[in-house]
């Protein structure tokens, strides 16, 4: 793992990694992730745990996912001097995406099924879906739309590219800092997560979900370091989005 594959064509990641002469300084990287990874994490609190019912948290909230888009093309500009693009769609390891993605979807299926149906109170998560604007079929189906194909590219793009990029720029290079990276990037991914699961199901519930929201996060940083295609992660990250908003659906409207 300590050199990846190139691309067939330049364009088809996102973005090349720079060569190790041109690449940025600790001390910069570590700023940026300072400043950008608790974001998220930050906007999520706010919002779901200390201020549900006020509209400058709301805003914040979104104002967190902005920072997902604007942080890293400043990166991209201030420190690397390059201009921002939409990378070429890539096929490379779509194998891999399909595989680890259907893997994921019949793993959430199988522990919904067997375990989480007992735990999760229908009542208590239909009225924590409702207060986030999601109350009626076509409402949650339009949040799902959203979260199964704009969220998670951009989550892709944030934590998989640029934190895990980040990481790897203040860790030594080899099979070691790529591991650290990707398991780091797959923390920080997973935190807020937990906050949000902890508003919706109860703390066994949340326990077990962020414990797949890890492995699905590290299984997506992992695809992003082997084949160095942002495209990847998101193909698999789909088939976990896909099934989780089909069990909310089920489980709030039947």
């Amino acid at each position: 793992m300590t050199h990846t594959t190139p691309p067939e064509n330049p364009k088809d990641a996102l973005p090349a990694d720079p060569a190790p002469a041109a690449r940025p300084r600790r001390r910069t990287a570590a700023g940026f992730l300072l400043a950008a990874a608790p974001v998220q994490l930050a906007g999520t609190w706010l919002a779901m745990v200390a201020f549900p019912d006020a509209g400058w948290a709301k805003a914040a909230f979104a104002a967190a996912k902005v920072t997902l888009m604007l942080v890293p093309l400043v990166w991209l500009v201030r420190v690397e001097g390059r201009r921002p693009r939409v990378p070429r769609w890539s096929h490379r390891g779509m194998v891999a995406a399909h595989a680890t993605g259907a893997l994921i979807f019949v793993i959430i299926a199988a522990a919904y099924h067997a375990v989480a149906r007992h735990w999760i109170d229908a009542d208590a998560m239909r009225a924590q879906i409702e207060a986030g604007g999601l109350a009626t079929p076509a409402l949650f189906l339009l949040g799902a739309l959203y979260w199964c194909t704009i969220n998670s590219i951009l989550e892709e793009y944030f934590w998989r590219w640029f934190i895990g990029e980040r990481l790897r720029d203040v860790l030594p290079r080899g099979t070691f800092g790529d591991l650290v990276s990707a398991v780091g990037s797959a923390l920080l991914f997973t935190a807020h997560h937990v906050i949000a699961l902890a508003m919706l199901v109860d703390a066994r519930t949340t326990a077990l979900a962020s414990v797949g929201v890890f492995i699905g996060g590290l299984t997506w940083s992992l695809l992003y370091l082997r084949y160095r295609n942002v495209y990847a992660g998101w193909v698999s990250h789909v088939y976990a989005d896909v099934i989780i908003f089909y069990l909310g659906y089920r489980i709030v409207f039947g």
